[in-house]
């Protein structure tokens, strides 16, 4: 966890999927500048741990177990963490919570596409819509999404799970336009290969992962789209940087 910086205080931010990779380290980094955490994911005993933390560092934060692709689930996290925020509003939510797929649309389990869609953009567009509606209200907040740069650049590699990606950022991308004139930035965070427990759970092995990206060098951390997601929602209010892309150097495609 950064050292805490106080820039974000008072503030308070949503983060789904944060029991592990790119969402616990974003949780902690807008931690150490002061905001207050309400992070979501399914494995509540990591989640406990990540408060734990959060609070040994003279943070605050709240665990809310939940689906991030389930309707109630995400109207219940808005709800819990309006009436835990010291302000009554929400100031950041980081719509990270997502899973891949190895595989083209030939090659790819189809029997997981269903899930794919439910979590990666259904859910995450309810929760752009949640959010973006009580944010219009304040006239000011940061929605960021995750999305992908296998959603920019489809890849044969992971075909399906790119198409979902490339749906959720013109979901952002929508939203953006909606939203602006009322104050509230929306920003779309694409990441290159990232080293986390991602590539595990969507099927990724040595033959259909390792060996393609060994070329890459040396591959990204989830601490280096953590830092992206701070600068971006540390910007002066009129700046919004609505697209931002991360690769590792040596990652020429996707």
């Amino acid at each position: 966890m950064a050292e805490q910086s106080g820039h974000l205080t008072g503030k308070t931010a949503v983060v789904t999927g944060a029991s592990a990779g790119i969402g616990r380290a974003t949780a902690l980094e807008l931690a150490g500048a002061g905001a207050s955490l309400v992070v979501q994911a399914r494995r509540k005993p990591r989640l406990d741990g990540l408060v734990s933390e959060i609070e040994r560092s003279g943070g605050r934060a709240l665990a809310v177990e939940g689906d991030a692709g389930d309707e109630t689930g995400v109207e219940a996290l808005v709800e819990r963490a309006l009436s835990w925020s010291a302000s009554g509003k929400l100031d950041i939510v980081v719509a990270n919570a997502g899973r891949g797929l190895a595989g083209g649309v030939l090659s790819s389990d189809a029997a997981a596409w269903e899930q794919l869609v439910r979590l990666n953009v259904l859910g995450a567009a309810r929760l752009l819509r949640r959010s973006g509606q009580l944010m219009v209200q304040q006239k000011a907040g940061d929605i960021v999404v995750l999305g992908s740069v296998a959603g920019r650049n489809i890849s044969p590699y992971s075909g399906f799970y790119g198409s979902t990606k490339f749906a959720v950022g013109a979901i952002a991308e929508g939203l953006r336009r909606e939203v602006s004139p009322h104050g509230v930035r929306v920003s779309l965070v694409m990441p290159g290969t990232v080293l986390s427990e991602f590539q595990g759970v969507a099927g990724y092995t040595e033959e259909n992962f390792g060996n393609n990206v060994a070329r890459f060098g040396e591959l990204l951390q989830p601490q280096a789209v953590a830092d992206a997601i701070l600068w971006v929602v540390s910007l002066p209010p009129h700046v919004n940087v609505s697209e931002i892309t991360i690769r590792p150097t040596g990652q020429d495609y996707p």
